[in-house]
């Protein structure tokens, strides 16, 4: 798995050794990431949960946002991640990680939100506590944010969720990518 744009382009990141995690694939990630371009600029807060490796989040980083937070319930993915950063030299006050599960993090208060924000739990994962919280949590997203889940094209989110609305679905193989935004 490798960084595939921006100023860590092409830098390999470190896999976990067992088969619990499944990383998005540099085909989605650079499809998700011609998406997302015009919303990221230096300016630019990214969330990326149940985040297993940080290769979501790292090529946000790369390709010039401001921040990422990295939440992720496995004591060994925040490691993982924490190795990635460290490997690419990146710094300390561009990042956090967060060891807790997406629900526990979605269901706080946040002081900050996040312009964007990437969903990615195991596929058979209930996906709709997150999605409420994203949707009635005002704390969360920014004004304009946007919500991006991964999931198996066979499982069906809905295309509104509070005040989150779907806009767009991506398909390639067995994985969609719905994006949401608040009204």
């Amino acid at each position: 798995m490798r960084v595939i744009s921006g100023i860590y382009g092409g830098r390999v990141l470190k896999s976990p050794a067992d088969n619990k995690t499944r990383p998005t694939s540099d085909r989605l990630r650079e499809t998700l990431f011609n998406v997302l371009a015009p919303r990221i600029d230096e300016e630019t807060r990214f969330l990326d949960i149940c985040a297993g490796t940080g290769a979501i989040g790292i090529e946000a980083l790369s390709r010039g946002v401001e921040f990422v937070t990295f939440v992720d319930k496995s004591k060994r993915a925040c490691a993982l991640i924490e190795e990635n950063l460290d490997k690419l030299g990146v710094p300390e006050s561009q990042t956090e990680i967060l060891g807790l599960d997406a629900e526990n993090f979605a269901g706080r208060d946040h002081t900050v939100g996040w312009d964007i924000a990437f969903f990615d739990p195991p596929y058979d994962a209930e996906y709709g506590i997150v999605l409420h919280e994203f949707g009635n949590n005002s704390t969360l997203l920014n004004e304009g944010g946007i919500l991006v889940a991964e999931h198996h094209s066979k499982r069906h989110l809905p295309d509104e969720v509070g005040s989150l609305r779907r806009w767009r679905m991506l398909k390639q193989g067995e994985t969609t990518l719905s994006f949401y935004t608040r009204d």
